[in-house]
Parts: structure tokens; C-alpha cells; sequence
């Protein structure tokens, strides 16, 4: 099979020949990648902003959909054929927090593209499989079960199962990328004033276009005091959806008291290492709530398709750009540099 590999941290990826992954335990499947998002944490992952990633050559990709290919002879709940997707956290299936339904936070998850090689490849191969693994319907298209794994999944687990908004609550939403988007979609599903926050012209205007109600250009005006001046005492939640020290604190800061700010954007060891990212005195101050967010259990997964199938959500619209495999070593080389709106997916 062909996939991507890059041997060091930021060494130059690139496209090689590998043996299709074999079954190697009862309980694992291996799926025909169809098509795989490339998300900014594969970015991270190349930079070697993972602890988790130690051996090379390494193979990203962590959100993506296709056809089961081969089963080990534990699986019950899929076959060979079925369509299937998987969240990027797979969780053991048998721990206390994967049977309450939080395998997102299992102390022995697994994540494809991190833990072991993923999905930027033909073929990929998944552990505890009955456990993790998601049919998805026909009606729906790999590309846009692929565009779910990672950014709308844990947007929609952060605005409707930690904290959705109330009718007619302002969500600020700092950081206008796959996240971001996905947020403002969800957000606005249902029935909340959405803020949009962002640097760039082009992606402000496409969150109008998904229905952010204002955009703030953060280079051009503070976004703080915008964002006050719309909400008149702060909004009621707010979203980092990009990951760094300055959209944290604005968004922490935008908040009113007894608000809720959501962390989505990862936030890079490095970066943060010597620098405390959330202001504690605000947080004091005003009584807010933190959330980290990450991810969603494959348990919450038929609530989210049923929202789109219904309807109620797009995902279709936030796919921006469809490239080969051939090209997925500069578009992920360039991720910090390259703006596209939208979310690009992969064709293997």
C-alpha cells in the first residue's frame, strides 16, 4: 500500500510502499481508507508536539472513513464491506471511563496517527474494534464521515454534551479553522448569538456564510472589547479553537461571570511550557467554568449523525479542498503557513 512517512520530526515527508497491514490480535479490524482529513494536529504530530509519537518512520492521519477490509475473529459487531468511520481517541472498551461512555479520556487509549501508525495510508488498522469502530449511513459520502473524526466530532461533544448554549446565548469563538467552523455550525444549530474571531478576512467571512452572526478581525480591533460591546456583559461561552497562548487568554477574557470557556485548540507543550496560557485571576474573579475538550466516544457518535442526517447540521460545507496522496506531504508541511478555508481531505 502506499502511504505517507516521515522520519524525524519535521524531516521532509514523504510517499513510500508498505505491506498492507495484517490482523494481529482477535479484536482488531483493517479498514480501506477512503478518504482522511488532514487536521492541524497532524501538524503538531510532525513537529513533534506529541510525546506519544517515539518511533520512525512515523504515519499520520488520525480522522478518516471506508470499508472494512479484514477482521479478527472476536468481531461481532462489523464485517468485511461495512462503511465505517472511527474516533481519533479508540478507547479500551473496558475501563471505567469507556463504559461510562468517556473512552475519549481512556487512560489506555489509542489513537491512530499517534499511538501507532494512521490513516494517511490505503490501509489502517484499529484495536478493539467492536468497541470503537462506526457504521455510518449510506447516504453519507467518506468525505464528510471523514471530515467528522477529529474537529466537528469534538466541537459538537463540546457545544452540546459539555456545555451547549442556551437560546439565544453568545458563544465567542476565537479562531476561525476546521474547529472553529465547526463550532460556529453547532453553536448556531442550535439557537445560539455566534461570534466569530479570526485574522483573516476570508475565513471571517465564511463563518458568516455558515452562520456566524459578527466577525471580529482580531489584527484590526480588540476582540475582547468587540466581543463585550456585542454581549453588553461578555459571552456566555466561549471557544479556543485554535490553540495558542493569545486566543486562550482572549477568550477567557471575553467571557461574563459564571461563563464557560471551552479549550478545543491544542496547545503545544513547547509553547506553554514556561508561560501559564489561562489568566487564573479572571477565572477567580468572575466564577468561570474550564473545559477541556477532547474528543468523542464512538458511543456518542449516532446522536451527531442523526443531527446531520435530520438536517439540523452540514458538515458537507466545511470541506474546502479535496487532494492525493501525492500531495499530502506539502500541504502538511505548509499547514502553518497556508491558510485554506475549510477542511482538506485525502483521497489515499
Amino acid at each position: 500500500m502506499r502511504a505517507l512517512l516521515f522520519d524525524g520530526f519535521g524531516n521532509t515527508p514523504y510517499i513510500a510502499d508498505l505491506p498492507v497491514p495484517p490482523i494481529s490480535t482477535v479484536d482488531q479490524v483493517v479498514i480501506k481508507v477512503a478518504a482522511t482529513g488532514l487536521c492541524r494536529s497532524d501538524w503538531h504530530a510532525w513537529m513533534g508536539h506529541d510525546s506519544s509519537i517515539t518511533d520512525f518512520p512515523h504515519l499520520p492521519g488520525h480522522e478518516f472513513a471506508g470499508t472494512v477490509h479484514a477482521i479478527g475473529s472476536a468481531i461481532r459487531k462489523v464485517k468485511v464491506g461495512d462503511r465505517v468511520t472511527v474516533p481519533f481517541v479508540c478507547g479500551c472498551g473496558l475501563c471505567q471511563e469507556c463504559l461510562s461512555g468517556n473512552a475519549q479520556v481512556c487512560p489506555n487509549q489509542w489513537q491512530p496517527g499517534f499511538s501507532g501508525p494512521g490513516s494517511f495510508a490505503e490501509y489502517v488498522a484499529i484495536p478493539h474494534a467492536d468497541f470503537n469502530v462506526v457504521a455510518i449511513p449510506e447516504s453519507m459520502s467518506f468525505e464528510i464521515a471523514a471530515s467528522l473524526g477529529c474537529r466537528f466530532a469534538t466541537a459538537y461533544r463540546g457545544l452540546n454534551l459539555i456545555h451547549p448554549p442556551l437560546l439565544g446565548e453568545s458563544v465567542a469563538i476565537f479562531g476561525c479553522g476546521g474547529i472553529g467552523l465547526a463550532a460556529i455550525m453547532v453553536a448556531k444549530s442550535r439557537g445560539a448569538q455566534v461570534i466569530a474571531v479570526d485574522i483573516s478576512e476570508e475565513a471571517l467571512t465564511f463563518a458568516k456564510a455558515i452562520g456566524a452572526d459578527y466577525s471580529i478581525n482580531a489584527q484590526k480591533e480588540d476582540p475582547v472589547a468587540r466581543v463585550k460591546s456585542i454581549t453588553r456583559f461578555g459571552a456566555h461561552i466561549s471557544v479556543d479553537a485554535l490553540g495558542s497562548i493569545a486566543t486562550a487568554q482572549q477568550s477567557i477574557q471575553s467571557l461574563r461571570p459564571h461563563g464557560h470557556h471551552l479549550q478545543i485548540g491544542l496547545l503545544p507543550i513547547p509553547v506553554i511550557k514556561d508561560r501559564a496560557t489561562i489568566p487564573m485571576h479572571i477565572a477567580i474573579g468572575r466564577e468561570l467554568h474550564i473545559h477541556g475538550v477532547h474528543g468523542m466516544s464512538s458511543m456518542d457518535y449516532p446522536a451527531m449523525l442523526e443531527d446531520i442526517e435530520s438536517g439540523l447540521l452540514h458538515p458537507e460545507k466545511l470541506i474546502g479542498v479535496t487532494i492525493p496522496l501525492d500531495k499530502a506531504p506539502h500541504a502538511l508541511m505548509s499547514m502553518d503557513k497556508n491558510y485554506n478555508t475549510g477542511i482538506t481531505i485525502i483521497k489515499p
